[in-house]
């Protein structure tokens, strides 16, 4: 039987106030470009955002759709408890609000968190040793990463303190045995944090795969690493190349600013 995916209202944009709106848009492209990265895991994972104001409400997706169908319209606006906050027809991930809520809850500097079960980032969580610095883009992914260990999957409210106690001030977690976790203080920096911890773990796959022995660089150089991707990206870091992949994702997929 062929699933009818039920008509998003119109009347989403009317709703909300243009800085809502225009963090919707954000939040889709981001969801997209997951997408088209190759990232998603069908309907599974989650990436959220953080809307101004003192009430802790936050956007994320409705449950059952694709990476690559969201729309601003579509996001499903919730509060620190799940509940609904505009009215949707569409349901939430509970695992993807245990994770998200814990996040929003306790990091106010944080509007974006993105969370993936890629299977390079999945194998990479998986050795014990974690990411290792094999790389330029290991050494920049690993700068601000932190590690959380498995504790089934992230239904248990419970887990909230641990995860946020694992966490920290880093912008980046490696979620032992189940994938990787990347925020921002806006969408395009948790993309490019995703895009930079991604790579790391594919590169560092690809390197044990070889068999040969592998060369970590040295701690003086990982200790400077911050600056220098700070005067590589002239400051704006994931704002640099934002509009390059918006610009891409109205190639190829349009359709999210809806």
């Amino acid at each position: 039987m062929n699933a009818v995916q039920e008509p998003v209202p119109a009347s989403v944009r009317d709703q909300v106030t243009t800085e809502e709106w225009d963090l919707r848009v954000d939040l889709a492209a981001t969801y997209r470009l997951v997408a088209l990265f190759g990232w998603d895991d069908l309907v599974f994972t989650h990436i959220s955002a953080r809307l101004p104001g003192p009430h802790h409400h936050f956007l994320i997706n409705p449950y059952g759709w694709m990476f690559d169908e969201i729309t601003a319209s579509s996001l499903v606006k919730i509060d620190l408890h799940g509940r609904k906050v505009v009215e949707s027809p569409y349901d939430i991930n509970p695992a993807g609000f245990t994770i998200h809520s814990a996040i929003h809850a306790a990091r106010g500097d944080v509007v974006c968190a993105l969370h993936t079960h890629s299977i390079n980032g999945v194998a990479v969580s998986a050795q014990k040793e974690g990411l290792l610095p094999l790389s330029q883009t290991g050494v920049i992914a690993g700068a601000s990463l932190a590690y959380h260990d498995y504790e089934g999957v992230a239904l248990n409210e419970d887990e909230k303190p641990r995860l946020v106690r694992d966490l920290g001030n880093k912008w980046s977690m490696m979620l032992r045995n189940h994938g990787l976790l990347a925020l921002g203080k806006n969408c395009a920096d948790a993309f490019m944090r995703m895009y930079y911890l991604e790579a790391a773990c594919m590169i560092q796959v690809r390197a044990q795969a070889g068999g040969g022995a592998l060369d970590h660089i040295s701690q003086s150089v990982l200790d400077g690493i911050d600056e220098q991707m700070e005067m590589v990206t002239r400051g704006k870091f994931g704002l640099l190349a934002w509009p390059g992949l918006l610009r891409r994702l109205d190639r190829r997929n349009p359709g999210y600013r809806n």
